[in-house]
């Protein structure tokens, strides 16, 4: 089973808090006990809703957390680790929080917004809870495992539901290395970042840098530069999902590099290695019309 905790070198201790703790890891590898979403969903029966205990959870601003209180007093809640279904609370930020909390327990994670952009969540309503629930089409997605070491030799692991991103850390553009399964694609980049994105991430940080929407079940990564100055003309690649991207930082104390796996930050990472888990997954649930395919494609036609 995959881990929520942080270790520290030093001391050897593991913290095992929530909210979301940080998910770094020093030379521990990320394990995840493989639960399909078939085995997660409940086979409908006549006369019985298909999931019968519900948990809410929601984010601190006032209005998720009146949303959750209204919600447990008209259709009841239970604890998270008991219940069948999650109702998350808030917005895109919150809903990654929740996903990962309940990476790979089996337990569907259905969004209601009650933030700002709300890709990843379905419209927030009081009414027919149950109904959209037992209605809701599932999308299962794989995160990447992102293994970056810093310059103290430390090896740190985090998981990454939308994107692994390297960000420059000063004023000065970054270097890069670019290998794909081992072999050399770019010797040098010049840039202010580099990402790799999932498709379900593939509208958020990737879109803005100018990286490629991708179907959600497509078996691709997006690898996309941020603010490229050397190759000029490179705009990024799409990679098979099988594929493992190392990046190396050169001239890493001129020119230090964070390294970001959705909400977790290693700082001053020297190399860095993404490659997309088979064994981990996360399951979401989305009113019928409105699902995680029909919203990327939709995403495609904005302007």
């Amino acid at each position: 089973m995959w881990q929520r905790s942080y270790r520290s070198a030093s001391e050897g201790r593991s913290d095992r808090s929530w909210p979301f703790p940080a998910l770094a890891y020093v030379r521990r590898p990320v394990y995840c006990a493989h639960v399909t979403a078939e085995t997660a969903m409940h086979t409908p029966e006549t006369a019985r809703p298909r999931f019968r205990t519900i948990a809410f959870l929601s984010s601190p601003i006032t209005e998720a957390d009146t949303a959750r209180r209204r919600l447990e007093a008209r259709y009841g809640g239970v604890d998270p680790d008991t219940a069948e279904v999650i109702v998350a609370l808030g917005g895109d930020g919150f809903m990654l929080q929740v996903l990962h909390r309940f990476m790979n327990t089996g337990k569907p994670i259905y969004g209601m917004n009650r933030g700002s952009v709300g890709f990843l969540m379905n419209e927030f309503s009081e009414d027919g809870l149950i109904e959209r629930l037992n209605e809701a089409a599932v999308a299962v997605v794989h995160p990447l495992v992102m293994t970056a070491t810093d310059s103290e030799g430390r090896v740190h692991e985090a998981l990454a539901l939308n994107e692994v991103s390297l960000l420059r850390q000063t004023y000065q553009a970054a270097k890069l290395r670019v290998l794909i399964d081992g072999k050399v694609r770019l010797e040098e980049l010049v840039c202010d970042g580099l990402l790799v994105a999932t498709p379900a991430g593939s509208t958020a940080y990737n879109l803005s840098a100018h990286g490629p929407i991708i179907p959600i079940n497509a078996p691709l990564l997006a690898l996309t530069p941020i603010s490229p100055f050397r190759p000029r003309r490179w705009r990024g690649a799409l990679l098979p999902n099988e594929a493992t991207i190392e990046i190396e930082i050169l001239e890493a104390d001129k020119r230090p590099v964070n390294a970001v796996a959705d909400h977790v930050e290693i700082r001053s990472v020297r190399r860095v290695s993404v490659r997309e888990s088979k064994d981990c997954e996360a399951i979401m649930l989305f009113d019928p019309g409105h699902n995680l395919d029909e919203r990327i494609l939709a995403e495609q036609f904005g302007y």
